[in-house]
């Protein structure tokens, strides 16, 4: 079958999940757009904020999305690129916008409050303990990975032959590694990061204090876009990767703790034009490569080698893909920001249910362009290297096969398609860093609250718990490299998705609403990253991985908490009322 199939089978199952299942969810959880929504009966100017939908909506996915739909797909196509689509549409329509609709809708219902305020209501202290010290640990993970992630991409080299560059070329800054000449692709990602964040500030106060019309804003957030780009060849920042996870560490620092329209709406605002171009310039070159009949060069199905390097296809392959299907993290941002700031009770399921299908949709696009853009030799070279100080770097494989892509159908230089590919990446990225060491802060305060009955000035202070999140997550990204990470990331992004729609089935139970569409889902994620759990510890026990595997004997510790919260407050009220 040809690109086409995929794709195009893709759009259409995701138009009719719009147009037919969101709106049956709708109904069930009771929209209605005359209901006033906590952005406006609760505005404040720094939290709650009534956002026009377009603008939020850059923002949610922005933010949602990170880099999970393209690492996650990236790595897991090594068990071939079928049984990766087959999780991402069908996981995508049934579970990832099941639990983003709802999460978020509950989460607006119940006054912008938090999951983790929303478990307390509906399954008491024990089910506010449980999420957040998942979310917790959750977001430490996260963001130690994506912050090993970027700093892996800011600093990606590859040949320049391979580039389609002459050694003497004066586009790309080069260097030498054992006497092979490679072009710093991540020096140009570099500056566009620099120039982009700068300038943030700035079209944030024309958005929100001047308030620029969008039909000027969006060709200014475009300009910004290209010119970071453009500048980024001429004078391309080069740091290590140690030098950029300190310099990124005080980035979040600082925007974790200010105004969300100084920089994180203004930010996303910009990212999100190459973000959307991305997704765009991706299908387009999809669309061109199947009229052209360009062949796979990734295998359909290739379960023994990727058993062999990854584990069972299941689990591994459903947490691996933690983001292109389903991701816990979006309940956080469902309750951290966006509940906060929907204009109306109807830009629930805009937002909610249509944004993760379209992470869905650029999950398949990755895997995709994977499939026809890179060949599997090189594919395994860069993302299982054999060569000893060799890293793994995903980011660079998902770059490089944009840059084949776009090469191969429409003849742009697979130079400026690779710089492209990486910017798609660190849009995402930095843009989810932000936003979770943000909400990191928020449940930091809401666990010393939990904690003691009047936490102390210090455990109050914003900064405090702001600089907290961030050290947490810069000695676990320092000390663990990326592809370490990323597995036991998915399993507790996975474990907090279930614990959000138990919290969603719980909710509309006491709603007195239809339930089955949460439970059934819930019940899989649970199982699935128990799962993945047990074979992860073993893995670091035999690795010696102390830190890591403390983490998931935690988890597995927490998830016994899950279940007995399951059993007691959803399958035994559901058995007596049958028995009724």
């Amino acid at each position: 079958m040809t690109v086409l199939f995929y794709l195009g089978s893709a759009i259409l199952l995701f138009g009719l999940a719009i147009r037919f299942y969101g709106a049956f969810l709708a109904r069930t959880m009771g929209e209605n757009a005359a209901n006033p929504t906590p952005a406006h009966s609760c505005e404040d100017g720094r939290d709650y904020v009534p956002t026009r939908t377009g603008v939020l909506f850059a923002h949610h996915f922005s933010a949602i999305a990170g880099a999970g739909p393209i690492l996650g797909p990236t790595v897991a196509i090594l068990y071939g690129f079928l049984p990766a689509w087959l999780w991402v549409v069908f996981g995508g329509i049934f579970i990832g916008a099941v639990h983003d609709f709802m999460a978020l809708f509950i989460c607006m219902r119940e006054g912008g409050k938090s999951m983790a305020e929303v478990a307390r209501k509906t399954f008491g202290k024990a089910g506010f303990a449980l999420f957040i010290l998942f979310t917790l640990m959750m977001l430490v993970l996260v963001t130690s990975a994506f912050l090993s992630a970027v700093s892996m991409s800011l600093t990606s080299l590859w040949p320049l032959e391979k580039l389609g560059l002459r050694e003497g070329q004066s586009l790309l800054q080069t260097v030498s590694v054992n006497g092979v000449p490679m072009g710093r692709i991540g020096g140009v990602a570099s500056t566009s990061v620099v120039v982009i964040t700068l300038l943030s500030p700035f079209l944030g106060w024309l958005l929100y204090k001047r308030k620029l019309a969008h039909k000027i804003a969006y060709p200014l957030a475009a300009a910004i876009c290209v010119g970071s780009v453009v500048l980024g060849f001429v004078f391309p920042v080069v740091l290590n990767s140690t030098a950029w996870t300190v310099v990124i560490s005080i980035y979040v620092l600082f925007a974790s703790g200010v105004p969300v329209w100084i920089i994180l709406q203004p930010r996303d605002f910009i990212n999100v034009q190459i973000l959307y171009a991305g997704i765009a310039l991706m299908a387009v070159a999809l669309f061109l490569a199947g009229f052209m009949n360009l062949p796979f060069s990734m295998p359909a199905v290739n379960l023994q080698e990727g058993v062999a390097n990854l584990g069972m296809v299941w689990p591994m392959m459903f947490i691996l893909i933690a983001c292109g299907a389903i991701s816990g993290f979006h309940s956080l941002v469902a309750g951290g920001t966006t509940g906060k700031q929907l204009n109306m009770e109807t830009d629930a399921r805009r937002i909610g249910f249509n944004a993760m299908l379209l992470e869905s949709l650029l999950a398949v696009c990755v895997l995709l362009a994977l499939g026809v853009g890179l060949s599997f030799a090189d594919y395994k070279a860069i993302v299982y290297p054999v060569v000893e100080g060799v890293k793994s770097n995903p980011i660079l494989a998902f770059s490089l096969s944009v840059g084949h892509l776009v090469n191969k159908t429409m003849g742009i230089p697979m130079d400026l398609g690779t710089v492209f590919g990486i910017l798609l990446v660190e849009g995402f990225v930095i843009t989810t860093l932000d936003a979770a060491v943000r909400l990191n802060r928020y449940l930091f305060e809401e666990l010393w609250d939990m904690i003691f009955e009047t936490p102390p000035a210090l455990l109050r202070n914003q900064w405090f718990n702001s600089l907290l999140a961030v050290i947490l997550m810069w000695v676990l990204a320092y000390t663990n490299a990326f592809t370490a990470l990323w597995p036991i990331f998915g399993a507790a992004n996975q474990l907090l998705a279930a614990l959000g729609l138990i919290t969603v089935t719980g909710w509309l139970m006491l709603k007195g609403r239809k339930y089955f569409f949460a439970l059934a889902p819930a019940l899989f994620m649970i199982t699935t990253t128990i799962a993945s759990l047990v074979i992860l510890l073993i893995k670091y026990i035999h690795q010696s991985n102390i830190t890591l595997a403390v983490t998931a004997v935690l988890m597995m510790a927490l998830s016994a908490g899950v279940l007995v919260l399951v059993w007691k407050r959803v399958v035994r009220p559901a058995r007596v009322r049958g028995r009724e």
